[in-house]
């Protein structure tokens, strides 16, 4: 055997990439899921976790129609120090919210979840604050993917730079025991 094969046998972990895309969709699934049971457990909201990521649909769904409100939420959950977000999938909530013109309040709700752990390496994690941040989005802004730090702050990609916005903290009507802003 090379110097090579032997650093890959013995020092290198194999990357099992089912595993790792599973992991990742039961965290999304899961940050959806506590979402629609937080909206659900307070009075007058309904919400509604709308499908898989293959369908052009937003991750949940939250309604009030005693206040005339909706929001689309994209549900982003990870353990590294930047989540990002797709602007197709912005733009497909901003669509469903159009739709809905019968409500007064409607809102596109980027809610980021990152976990008390963060990745350092190759199945290798290390302790933080678990911070969660509910961000508006601003449809006076162009629609442009976008990625938010482990600090709250929200950057736009454009043409291959990192741009920073200003996207305005939604207080949500529910109780959350984690940190909403940094």
């Amino acid at each position: 055997m090379t110097s090579i094969s032997l650093l890959r046998t013995k020092e290198i972990p194999k990357k099992d990439n089912k595993k790792i895309a599973k992991t990742r969709r039961q965290r999304g699934y899961n940050w959806e899921d506590t979402l629609v049971k937080r909206f659900n457990s307070v009075e007058n909201w309904k919400a509604f976790r709308l499908g898989s990521p293959s369908i052009a649909l937003p991750d949940v769904l939250a309604v009030n129609t005693q206040n005339s409100m909706i929001f689309t939420i994209e549900a982003k959950s990870g353990t590294s120090t930047s989540l990002p977000v797709p602007a197709d999938q912005i733009e497909r909530c901003q669509k469903w919210i159009k739709t809905f013109d019968i409500y007064n309040d409607r809102k596109v709700i980027l809610a980021f979840k990152f976990l008390s752990k963060k990745r350092i390496g190759l199945g290798l994690y290390e302790n933080r604050e678990l911070r969660e941040f509910y961000k508006i989005w601003d449809e006076s802004k162009k629609i442009t993917d976008c990625v938010c730090t482990y600090e709250g702050e929200i950057f736009a990609k454009i043409d291959g730079k990192r741009e920073k916005i200003d996207l305005k903290e939604h207080k949500m009507p529910f109780k959350t025991k984690h940190r909403t802003s940094a």
